[in-house]
């Protein structure tokens, strides 16, 4: 092992930069990721720290997170320290080898980064990644910020190679997204040769082998859990007795702590805070039960350590209603719990109210809003399903009837489809939509399986050559690394031809009139008796590339006396560059935000709306 040390200064980091300095200072050799907030900057720092000191690593932007993990875990077979980067819907796609790899377990240490979105604010659920985690049978570090969760990383490495299990570092948004000033140490560029330990009752998952390592899974966790720093008490004050005691872990106990500290609680209860929420060392956290009339578990997203713990009549927390049972657990909400808890009659300032969030939308320009414009345009009573991406935003077109999970949108295009066939009655027109980069994390299955079951739809596949939801990371289809070398462009048409759909067009989004026929030509074609599935790439590169705008025209939009002010571009069209006048009688054009693109003109049926 040869360690090779640079030098080390302080700086302000995000989060996620935090975590990515954490991974590389201590070793990690390669690090798989797909893009999702709030994760999604993980990978782009490594690929920054990694070029700012010509380190050695390897970093991929996956398909999806179970090729991530798979290809991060066969890193670690080899005895190298590796890192596989997901955000926590993402680790979904994951469990099948996240509960398999526990049994098996690593030879290089294996973390696995995924990070949680309570609230949610960008993202379809709030579940809780720590509780895959207990499913898995794997360890749980919790930062409750940025620095933390860097130190942790290196502990998390050390535990993952002592016991041979990889670990999941489980940072939140509000981790995620901090910034803090981080120590950033000397690196350890550690250099192991590859090597594989061939030994097929370890890593060939036959039932035979499993109960055996199970069992020694199981034996694992006891040991963990007995590691003392897992657990930390906090007191201040006059150390007097306490009647009431705070378990808390992850961002939810630094608020606490500060919240304490305001409210000028500490002679009154004992802080705790819980750094690796599983596994828990249940003889001990009994022995401190007995010493408080009333423990109360702040934590977020699920009430996890909470149920781990039980004693219902001692402890409280989200399963008795004392916090709440969704959303983040923010300073107001440990503020009140903390006074029903302890009948604190402390009053606080009020805090000022923020102001209403404006409703997400598409980018101005963008090239999705013009797509599902033509779908509502060309078939209006028609089911739409769709899919996870920035898509989404432009619900309010009335193209989107459904947005469920990953690739969800073909599956449930193939599902009504069916339905419909079944019941031999009238069949709406189907158009499903999926962005390029969801495509390829989890439409070909989907879209493979619909073919071969001769389902009857319209797939647009809503091409901008970038996953712009989470960065703008690049795609397959563009053959962009991570550093932005080249590798080898995957065909998106290819692609869709191998799936076996026989009709596939391409177009420019912008183009509404021929799109608005192409959509209507699809449509036909499914409902013929040796129709099939209609596939249309709507191909435009996001704006958010600032090189794409200087390839294309700049039109200056107009609005003419024309206009009736009944606002259907507005509310259909939903163009943030687009809002009514001050008297509210006409349409007005906000030059700082529109962009130029020229589709409005197609929306307005008076003509009203005119792009030179």
């Amino acid at each position: 092992m040869n360690k090779n040390r640079k030098n080390s200064k302080e700086r302000l980091l995000l989060g996620n930069e935090a975590i990515a300095r954490g991974l590389i200072e201590n070793g990690c050799s390669a690090a798989a990721s797909y893009p999702g907030t709030p994760a999604s900057e993980i990978l782009t720092s490594l690929v920054r720290f990694k070029n700012e000191d010509q380190e050695n690593i390897y970093v991929e932007w996956s398909i999806n997170e179970k090729s991530a993990f798979e290809i991060a875990l066969s890193n670690s077979y080899l005895g190298k320290r590796s890192a596989a980067i997901m955000k926590h819907v993402g680790l979904n796609v994951a469990s099948d080898p996240l509960i398999s790899a526990s049994y098996s377990g690593i030879e290089g240490g294996f973390i696995i980064v995924s990070a949680d979105d309570p609230g949610p604010h960008s993202s379809q659920s709030e579940q809780d990644s720590r509780l895959l985690a207990m499913l898995a049978k794997i360890p749980v570090f919790d930062p409750s910020s940025p620095k933390e969760a860097k130190e942790m990383i290196g502990e998390a490495f050390k535990l993952s190679e002592r016991y041979k299990i990889p670990v999941m570092l489980r940072p939140t948004t509000r981790v995620c997204h901090a910034r803090q000033i981080v120590s950033c140490e000397k690196y350890h560029t550690i250099r192991i040769k590859p090597h594989f330990i061939k030994d097929p009752k370890r890593w060939v998952s036959l039932p035979e082998f499993r109960k055996v390592l199970h069992k020694e899974m199981n034996q694992k966790l006891v040991a963990i859990s007995k590691i003392k720093r897992h657990l930390i008490k906090h007191r201040k004050g006059n150390y007097s007795p306490s009647k009431y005691a705070i378990f808390s872990s992850g961002v939810a106990y630094a608020h606490t702590y500060d919240t304490v500290t305001e409210l000028g609680l500490w002679n009154l209860v004992d802080l705790y805070q819980i750094r690796v929420s599983f596994p828990l060392d249940f003889a001990r956290i009994d022995n401190l039960l007995d010493s408080y009339r009333k423990v109360i578990v702040i934590e977020e997203t699920y009430p996890v350590i909470e149920m781990q713990i039980g004693n219902r009549k001692k402890v409280e927390g989200r399963w008795n209603g004392l916090l709440p049972g969704e959303g983040e657990i923010t300073p107001d909400i440990i503020y009140s719990s903390l006074k029903k808890f302890m009948g604190h009659t402390t009053k606080r300032k009020p805090l000022l109210l923020a102001e209403k969030a404006k409703k997400p939308t598409l980018c101005p320009g963008c090239s999705h809003r013009a797509s599902l414009f033509a779908i509502k345009g060309a078939l209006p009573k028609a089911l739409y399903p769709s899919d996870i991406g920035c898509y989404t935003l432009g619900v309010n077109t009335g193209a989107i009837d459904t947005a469920l999970c990953m690739g969800a949108s073909i599956n449930q295009a193939a599902g009504f489809s069916h339905s419909f066939d079944q019941q031999k009655s009238k069949r709406p027109s189907i158009v499903a939509t999926i962005g390029d980069s969801t495509f390829f994390h989890a439409g070909i299955p989907s879209l493979t399986n619909a073919v071969y079951n001769q389902a009857r739809f319209i797939l647009v596949i809503l091409d901008n050559f970038s996953s712009a939801m989470t960065g703008n990371q690049p795609t397959a289809e563009t053959g962009l690394l991570p550093d932005l070398s080249r590798g080898q462009p995957v065909d998106l048409k290819k692609i869709v031809k191998a799936c076996g759909v026989r009709h596939l067009k391409e177009i420019d989004p912008y183009h509404l009139p021929a799109f608005i026929s192409l959509l209507k030509d699809a449509d036909k074609y499914c409902r013929q008796k040796k129709g099939g599935i209609a596939v249309i790439i709507a191909r435009r590169p996001c704006l958010r590339d600032k090189k794409i705008k200087k390839k294309y025209k700049h039109h200056l939009i107009t609005i003419t006396d024309k206009c009736t002010g009944c606002g259907y571009c507005i509310k259909y069209f939903g163009c943030p560059a687009l809002s009514m006048n001050r008297k509210k009688s006409q349409v007005a054009v906000d030059e700082n935000l529109c962009v130029g693109c020229g589709v409005c003109k197609y929306v307005c049926s008076e003509g009203a709306i005119v792009a030179q």
